[in-house]
């Protein structure tokens, strides 16, 4: 089987770390990922900060075969990613003329400015990337991909560069209910499941039930069917003698 395709989701702004803003970003590209067989190793939140972010996207970009941002690509001053990407990349930025195009498309000379054009600042040698709803642009830089932070916008950006994507086998998944066994119960046998089928990973995850107490699950995951429902029904057996 070929190398998994790897992804890590830098979220920036110092809304999300002050919990002004709920970030909703992240749930949603790991779905999204998922959906295409590039598995999300990492996540990171960091301040609008250029060292900050700067430091983030070495690590992470070269750790991974992709690397998603979100936020910090408006017009204000606290919107500094475009410049901290070209300086992690080690490339100018300037305003480019087809950004500037594309905010034409929605304003007129007159609301075109100087801090609507910070809008069209685009790092040298990125490929924009289409912005359907508000017209300003991402970008795509090496293997980084630059977004927007308003949602709806990254999840239309996000479409935007889904074809474009190099992706891997796609990850299977099953869950089992644990039959009401809490999971100091059955943690042991699991350990031997899990030890038994290195081809999967599997994972206990406990929850509240309406009306109290708790709902524990075990997801078996893997890129191989057979491996997959190999490892489920060898969970289901050692449920089954508890």
């Amino acid at each position: 089987m070929s190398r998994p395709v790897t992804a890590a989701f830098l979220v920036i702004g110092d809304e999300i770390l002050s919990g002004r803003t709920k970030d909703k970003n992240i749930g949603y590209i790991a779905d999204y990922l998922a959906a295409v067989g590039i598995d999300l190793k990492e996540a990171r939140v960091v301040p609008d900060d250029e060292a900050e972010i700067v430091a983030a996207v070495n690590a992470l970009r070269t750790r991974y075969d992709y690397l998603f941002t979100s936020g910090g690509i408006g017009p204000t001053h606290d919107d500094i990613t475009a410049d901290a990407v070209a300086k992690a990349l080690g490339v100018g930025i300037g305003e480019d003329p087809r950004a500037i195009a594309l905010l034409r498309e929605r304003f007129s000379e007159a609301d075109l400015n100087p801090a609507r054009r910070r809008m069209a600042r685009i790092p040298q040698g990125a490929e924009l990337v289409a912005n359907p709803i508000s017209k300003a642009p991402g970008f795509w830089i090496g293997n980084v991909v630059v977004m927007a932070g308003v949602p709806s916008i990254m999840q239309a950006m996000m479409d935007e560069v889904g074809p474009k994507l190099r992706s891997g086998a796609k990850m299977h998944a099953t869950t089992l209910d644990s039959g009401g066994h809490p999971e100091g119960d059955y943690a042991t046998g699991l350990a031997q499941v899990a030890q038994a089928h290195p081809a999967v990973s599997i994972g206990s995850y406990p929850s509240f039930k309406e009306g109290g107490g708790f709902k524990n699950q075990i997801v078996v995951r893997g890129r191989e069917p057979a491996a997959v429902e190999a490892a489920a029904a060898a969970v289901r057996e050692m449920l089954a003698r508890l």
